[in-house]
């Protein structure tokens, strides 16, 4: 397998160096000013800005997001994705750093549009709004904006340092059950009460619940359950979030629900409705190939990353829809302990340290020397579409 030329990589780690303090103040711009899914119109307009700029050819508002874009330079193939992502969480604001993910996305595109001229190929930086709730790379896998791309690489700040990143499968479903209202002491046998249906699906999805395996789990709410005391409920829903281990998995748990739903409606007279309520995400297929090389250029840092601790799940996101399409990376490295969590007030902190800016730029230097091992050698590329193939194959 044909190595990078060490001079590539000596002009990506200048590149990256010489823009550090612009990738700090624009992973500052974004932790300074949080913003939603779907609403993260200054992010977007600073990335945009700052790709444009550096002569990248940008397209705004892709996949019918006005805050997703793309910014491409070179002529594929190959080419190579490398992903921003911009959202923050209400309430608690940059709180699983995705600040830092565009950073160093952004400086690794720099870095890759700088050596296209000794690599040949394109480097394509796509950004992703609502990674947090809404599901950006999902709908923008949907609208093609990953076709003919060969890799796709990320990195995600956490409390660990890992070189694949445990996400699982998840999507919600809306379980209504429809009865029939009645007064329940003026005429309480011509009611049909489904907020007890509902109720009673609760039952036995906790008994489900028992014997499901490692991973997978179904937890719901109540979002209506009737409107006044004196009233037998007619209408009565909730809200059920599942997870699995794999999107196989994800399928089958889905199919458990419906039939659940299904015999709680014919044991209690009711009729049920069940439709998924959410963009689906699927489990993160890591390219094995592709994040030993990413380890490798990140331990010139002097950041080791090592495999996940078994049996250790840490949730889902829509990187996973892009997994299952093509090869790709979502490394954790730490910027605070691991006696810590994301989705934190301290996080948030964390993600504007001084660990923080160092942990950022070594993964832009990274990811970038990551992509242009991928644009140079037709046999990496290679090897990872056949162990993509061989996974999907086998439903892993």
């Amino acid at each position: 397998m044909s190595r990078t030329p060490e001079a590539v990589y000596s002009r990506i780690r200048r590149e990256v160096a010489d823009r550090a303090d612009v990738l700090w103040d624009v992973a500052l711009a974004l932790h300074a000013d949080p913003e939603y899914a779907f609403a993260e119109h200054h992010a977007a307009a600073l990335l945009t800005d700052e790709l444009e700029r550096a002569g990248l050819v940008v397209r705004r508002e892709v996949a019918g997001m006005p805050t997703a874009f793309t910014a491409g330079s070179g002529e594929g193939p190959p080419t190579v994705a490398l992903l921003l992502e911009y959202d923050a969480l209400p309430g608690l604001g940059h709180a699983c750093g995705h600040n830092l993910i565009a950073a160093a996305g952004l400086g690794a595109t720099f870095a890759v549009h700088t050596v296209l001229d000794a690599l040949g190929g394109a480097v394509l930086a796509v950004g992703s709004p609502a990674e947090e709730g809404g599901g950006g790379k999902a709908l923008e896998v949907a609208a093609g904006v990953f076709n003919g791309v060969d890799a796709a690489l990320m990195f995600h700040p956490g409390v660990y340092s890992w070189r694949r990143a445990p996400l699982t499968a998840q999507e919600q479903h809306r379980v209504g059950f429809h009865g029939r209202a009645a007064h329940p002491t003026g005429n309480p046998t011509e009611g049909i009460d489904a907020l007890a249906a509902l109720v009673e699906l609760f039952n036995v999805l906790a008994a489900l619940g028992r014997r499901l395996p490692e991973a997978s789990h179904i937890r719901g709410i109540v979002t209506h359950g009737g409107t006044a005391t004196n009233i037998v409920p007619e209408y009565a829903e909730g809200l059920f979030g599942l997870r699995a281990a794999t999107s196989r998995a994800l399928d089958d748990l889905g199919e458990q629900l419906r039939t659940c739903a299904e015999g709680v409606a014919l044991a209690t007279g009711t009729r049920v409705t069940v439709e998924r309520a959410t963009v689906r995400y699927d489990h993160f297929r890591d390219s094995e190939v592709l994040s030993e090389r990413f380890a490798a250029h990140l331990a010139r840092a002097g950041i080791d990353l090592t495999a996940p601790v078994p049996g250790v799940h840490l949730g889902s996101s829509d990187i996973g829809n892009v997994s299952v399409r093509l090869p790709a990376i979502h490394p954790f490295v730490a910027v605070m302990d691991a006696d810590g969590s994301d989705h934190t007030p301290e996080f948030a902190a964390a993600s504007a340290s001084g660990r923080a800016r160092e942990v950022m730029l070594a993964a832009a230097e990274a990811l970038a020397c990551t992509a242009a091992d991928v644009l140079h050698s037709a046999d990496l590329r290679e090897e990872a579409w056949a162990r993509h193939r061989e996974a999907a194959a086998a439903g892993r």
